[in-house]
């Protein structure tokens, strides 16, 4: 069975609905998490992170929009808001330091120009939890996730 990641509002190659779009830096979209599913996780598969991650971002080392950890392999699913403090993540979940500064979702919010894509990505891990601390960072939850990794799948979006 393939690895997949689905949503009922994102279309892979599509352009990211004002729902997902974040509420400043000149934005004036709803910044609600979006809904997603995914389906296929390899054999071993002891718990999930979750990330959003725009590549285009003119920083030199893009911009982390979402990160989730230690997301029980129980679930397959988040709604859309689970991100924003809308309710919807395990207890267990922890939402990590984005380049916005703080936890959770923030939303797209490219400078006016070119579109920018947007990947999300779920990972499937053989650990259950990530020793990471409360304030690690992005690159620091990817180092540490890709030690576990057993698979990931992706979505992409555009917007700009």
């Amino acid at each position: 069975m393939t690895f997949t990641l689905t949503s009922a509002t994102l279309t892979n190659g599509a352009v990211m609905p004002q729902a997902q779009v974040y509420s400043g830096m000149g934005r004036t979209g709803d910044n609600l998490s979006p809904p997603l599913a995914w389906s296929g996780a390899p054999e071993g598969t002891k718990s999930f992170v979750i990330t959003a991650y725009d590549p285009d971002a003119p920083t030199g080392s893009g911009w982390w929009h979402w990160v989730v950890i230690d997301l029980p392999a129980t679930v397959t699913a988040l709604p859309e808001g689970a991100g924003s403090g809308k309710g919807g993540l395990p207890e267990s979940a922890r939402q990590i330091r984005t380049d916005f500064g703080a936890p959770g979702y923030g939303g797209a919010a490219p400078p006016l120009g070119r579109v920018h894509r947007y990947v999300f990505t779920v990972t499937a891990l053989d650990a259950p939890t990530l020793d990471v601390p409360a304030d690690a960072s992005p690159a620091y939850v990817g180092f540490v996730m890709n030690a576990h990794r057993l698979a990931s799948a992706t979505l992409t979006v555009l917007y700009g």
